[in-house]
């Protein structure tokens, strides 16, 4: 799976008709129950994070009986902001070979990274 970049100016959610993906404390998510699941978001996001996934729902028919339905929605990692933890992948890898750098953190290491190999050569 690919990793929400967590865009400042995220274009899933610029695209979004209903406006089911949006920034909040710094992270862009999914409103479920406002998405449609049209896939203009999946269509959007340059880094190929979104999808769309089907999942079963129960709705009320209007005639007092709950039916079984298909919903598409889009999905998306959202860090497992939710988690006081950080996201659930870093804890399972086996490895701890996942980590998560904030943009600056990121800038800074790609800097010294260039630094080191120009000094190589």
């Amino acid at each position: 799976a690919t990793v929400c970049r967590q865009c400042e100016d995220a274009p899933c959610a610029n695209v979004c008709p209903n406006g089911a993906i949006s920034r909040d404390k710094g992270f862009v998510h999914v409103m479920q129950e406002r998405c449609i699941g049209c896939k203009t978001c999946v269509v959007a996001c340059p880094y190929g994070a979104m999808e769309v996934v089907v999942r079963p729902v129960i709705r009320n028919s209007g005639a007092g009986l709950n039916v079984r339905a298909d919903k598409a929605e889009a999905n998306k990692c959202d860090l497992c902001n939710h988690r006081e933890d950080g996201p659930a992948c870093m804890a399972a890898c086996p490895t701890h070979a996942l980590i998560c750098v904030d943009r600056n953190k990121l800038e800074q290491l790609s800097a010294e990274k260039r630094r080191r190999t120009a000094l190589m050569f």
